[in-house]
């Protein structure tokens, strides 16, 4: 198999192990205590969320891996994108386990303005050596910006 296709399905399958584990912990949750807690008029339904994020890590692992593949040109650049892509990548799992895990919107909340500028941080520097793995971290982007808004609304209307 190609080597570049070969380095966007490694970084697929690693950002979909890790949404499969922040599943894991966000099972047990949404059965017994996400259904308690009021939550605003636009929360979306229950089912949309798995197929959205599956989306989301197929297009970052894409991403990452356009990156990966331009090593050779912009070592700096790749490998301080990649940097900040693995680190937003443990924050996104790390949200999960506030939220989900600990029932603690407001740390999950706090935790997610990091997450998202560090996943600005990563779509800036991708833009710079791929501008179609900047396009990629797009959606991803828009969708935390939304969970940051969700998550607000949450601790809000639950405190």
């Amino acid at each position: 198999m190609n080597q570049k296709i070969t380095k966007v399905l490694m970084v697929v399958a690693t950002c979909l192990c890790i949404g499969y584990f922040s599943g894991i912990i966000t099972r047990q949750s949404i059965t017994d205590w996400y259904p308690t807690l009021e939550k605003p008029f636009f929360n979306p339904p229950n089912w949309i969320f798995a197929p959205v994020w599956t989306t989301l890590y197929i297009l970052m692992g894409v991403a990452a891996g356009l990156v990966w593949n331009k090593m050779d040109s912009d070592r700096i650049n790749v490998r301080k994108g990649l940097q900040f892509f693995a680190i937003q990548l443990g924050l996104n799992f790390l949200w999960s386990y506030l939220f989900f895990g600990l029932h603690n919107p407001l740390l999950a909340l706090a935790e997610l303005i990091l997450l998202w500028l560090m996943i600005f941080e990563t779509y800036v520097i991708f833009k710079r050596v791929d501008k179609f793995a900047g396009i990629l971290m797009l959606p991803y982007l828009a969708w935390v910006s939304f969970a940051g808004i969700l998550n607000a609304a949450i601790f809000w209307l639950n405190k």
